[in-house]
């Protein structure tokens, strides 16, 4: 009887010494299925991962997204209530993605309506004309109204152009379009001035031989002081910007606002003018190096290399081509914060594949050391088309006959992360694993918990082993499916 009694005993003390795990699993389909998956004494297969709790990659901070006008007219779409049910799901720390971090636009973005700055007016070094009254009819607004759901939301800034009369061309973006802008063609000649770069390796496969903002003193003293300006204007409305990129892709040369511009220019403009302003006007807000969009490292390093750039970035901030350059850049500096700064937005697809896009995305950036993860459109309309013909993906999707939203297969990958790792989380591993299709994650919530992120996404079922403190997270992920696992 005794002997019956200790191996109960035993045996129910095994049992409640199993740790457990949480599987939430989406497929197109069929998605955030719970069940529940118990960690294995041993297995017989090589691990994917293995952690033993002492390694660490970065602490996590802040998830965030976007403001745009054209979003702000997407949620404008719905009933009252459902645009304050979109906001919490969005923002509030108890919501769906818990944003916490906001970044907009200063000057138009192509997901304004059209093209405008804060002061147009030609010459005006003073800037005795600028002012925000279009921000306080769209942006703020929208701003305000995810304040609502979280008073400590973040903010960081950076412009797509500078006003168009500071610039070389006079004109908001970088070349002309018939279609999209009125831009004289003439002026696509000062891009490259007819030099041709034959290597097509990187991106972009020229590099413009100009800086597209004017580099006389009072242009960049005035162009500085506008940055100063708009912080205080924000203040004054209630949203405390706290760090700020001089440029949004200052390698794309669009036909929708932008602006061009060369190491040299950007090494002068950040460090003698940009830098010692926000220093003297506002010594609170960060100054960071982006947004980089080039897999050029030659052309990053010589930025960086500068000997001043220690005390004129506090970070380095990366989007699109940038990521193929992180991980070399972060080796050779890390004493930098670095961040990711615009989750790729895709062609408006809003299907399954982009789900999984961005879902191994997170799992590159937040594995090759981001603090900071931004995504781009929230919400948009119909074919999420830009004023300026490029159709986008966005988490929510509102129709605008019917006035309904629709979530996205993307908002789900978004949430598989942003709903579990919370700020003061600890990456400790990871494995992209992008041509067998299986990015894996391991972290370490602030309580301590473990969390594993993985997708598969081939067409057939795909077995993943993490071996955890000398236990064994062995699984089955179905086939096209994102997964977070989180220790009970």
């Amino acid at each position: 009887m005794k002997l019956i009694f200790l191996s109960l005993f035993l045996g129910l003390a095994l049992l409640l010494n199993a740790q457990t795990y949480n599987w939430t699993s989406s497929t197109e389909g069929n998605l955030w299925q719970q069940s529940k998956v118990k960690l294995l004494q041993n297995i017989s297969e090589t691990p994917d991962l293995k952690v033993s709790g002492d390694e660490h990659i970065v602490t996590f901070k802040a998830w965030g997204t976007c403001f745009n006008e054209r979003g702000w007219d997407a949620l404008n779409m719905l009933p009252r209530k459902q645009q304050e049910n979109i906001l919490k799901q969005l923002f509030s720390p108890n919501g769906d993605l818990q944003f916490s971090m906001g970044r907009f636009s200063m000057n138009a973005n192509d997901y304004a309506r059209d093209w405008y700055s804060c002061d147009e007016v030609s010459g005006d070094f003073q800037l005795k004309y600028f002012n925000i009254d279009r921000d306080k009819t769209t942006l703020i607004p929208f701003i305000k109204a995810a304040q609502e759901q979280n008073p400590n939301l973040s903010f960081w800034i950076s412009p797509w152009s500078p006003p168009s009369w500071m610039k070389i061309n006079h004109y908001y973006s970088v070349v002309s379009n018939d279609q999209f802008n009125e831009m004289d063609p003439k002026m696509n000649f000062l891009l490259f001035e007819g030099i041709e770069q034959k290597d097509n390796s990187v991106f972009p496969h020229q590099l413009s031989v100009n800086d597209y903002f004017i580099q006389e003193p009072r242009y960049l003293e005035t162009y500085a002081n506008y940055f100063c300006k708009y912080i205080s204007a924000y203040q004054k409305e209630g949203i405390d910007i706290d760090m700020v990129m001089f440029q949004n892709e200052p390698w794309s040369y669009t036909a929708y606002p932008g602006c061009a511009w060369t190491p040299e220019g950007i090494i002068r403009f950040n460090a003698e003018y940009l830098a010692p302003a926000l220093k003297d006007q506002h010594p609170n807000v960060d100054l960071y190096f982006g947004t980089i969009n080039t897999n050029r490292y030659d052309v990053i390093d010589e930025v960086l290399s500068d000997p001043r750039m220690p005390e004129t970035f506090k970070g380095v901030g990366f989007q699109w081509e940038g990521g193929q350059i992180l991980h070399r850049l972060r080796e050779k500096y890390p004493n930098y914060k670095y961040v990711q700064t615009e989750s790729e937005c895709g062609w408006g697809s809003f299907d399954w594949e982009a789900a999984e896009h961005t879902f191994q995305l997170i799992n590159h950036y937040l594995g090759n050391g981001c603090e900071e993860y931004t995504f781009w459109n929230a919400i948009l309309y119909d074919d999420g088309v830009s004023g300026w013909g490029w159709k986008q993906n966005a988490l929510i999707r509102v129709n605008s006959e019917d006035r309904t939203a629709t979530y996205t297969p993307e908002y789900y990958a978004v949430k598989h992360y942003t709903h579990y790792i919370t700020p003061g989380s600890k990456v400790l591993a990871f494995k992209n694993n992008k041509e067998n299709k299986t990015p894996i994650m391991v972290v370490e919530d602030p309580k301590g918990k473990y969390l594993i992120l993985a997708g598969n996404f081939n067409d057939e079922s795909k077995e993943i082993n993490i071996e955890i403190n000398n236990k064994y997270l062995s699984v089955s992920l179905p086939a096209h499916s994102l997964n977070t696992f989180e220790m009970k």
